[in-house]
């Protein structure tokens, strides 16, 4: 469990939203109290505050990109990061072995349209400072808490718990699952979609592959045995 913070589209002075980003964020600190950090630029600030489970030694967040022009804060575990890191060897240099830092290369390569590569529970806000944007999003379930809002002067508030938000913005709102959202956007988008939402997809589906199931199993057995060992669950 961790914690972020993050102020986009800032139109204040500066160094006032990041000094207030720090204030706001500690009232999170009970989510992350291995680390605290931020990360701010002209038109953004990110504060994390982390719970170390992956790389205990060097996955202080927000991570930084390999050219250090976008920042990552997030909160979650992305099961097939090591999937992931593979395919990108010899193209990318990773900064930590922090499993949520995949999410940065393939956002590099794809933009926005990456999240079904993820595995995982996640919540995140990332800034591309090359593009002077902003993306955001939540798992599939939401799994993972994540809270937004604008305040008077029309900027952008996002947070893993709502009061964090709720002495800054006029109107909070919770992040819906399986959404993203991205500069440029009205709202949030809904990335997730699956045909078996519909009912007239699957109502005369008939369960061929056992050995799929198996395996799914077998994943999830491993992940709540990493957690187990990493003191994550009781």
């Amino acid at each position: 469990m961790c914690s972020i913070f993050g102020v986009l589209e800032v139109r204040q002075d500066l160094n006032a939203v990041r000094q207030m980003a720090l204030r706001q964020s500690r009232l999170l600190r009970h989510r992350g109290p291995d680390w605290s950090g931020i990360y701010s630029a002209d038109n953004a600030v990110l504060a994390h505050e982390r719970l170390s489970i992956v790389d205990v030694n060097t996955g202080a967040q927000p991570i930084m990109s390999e050219s250090g022009h976008q920042a990552l804060a997030v909160n979650g575990e992305i099961y097939n990061h090591q999937d992931i890191r593979d395919r990108f060897e010899g193209r990318y240099s990773f900064r930590t072995q922090s499993d949520c830092e995949v999410i940065l290369p393939l956002y590099l390569e794809h933009g926005p349209d990456f999240l079904d590569e993820l595995r995982g529970m996640f919540a995140f806000c990332l800034f591309d400072e090359d593009q002077d944007c902003w993306m955001m999003a939540r798992d599939p379930i939401g799994i993972i808490p994540l809270y937004y809002g604008h305040d008077a002067n029309g900027q952008l508030f996002v947070a893993s718990e709502m009061k964090a938000l709720m002495e800054v913005c006029n109107q909070v709102h919770e992040f819906p699952p399986g959404h993203y959202w991205v500069s440029g956007q009205d709202t949030p988008q809904r990335w997730y979609h699956r045909d078996w939402e519909r009912f007239e997809a699957v109502e005369n589906a008939v369960m061929h592959d056992q050995e799929f199931v198996a395996d799914a199993a077998q994943q999830v057995t491993i992940v709540r045995d990493n957690h187990q060992r990493a003191g994550v669950l009781n």
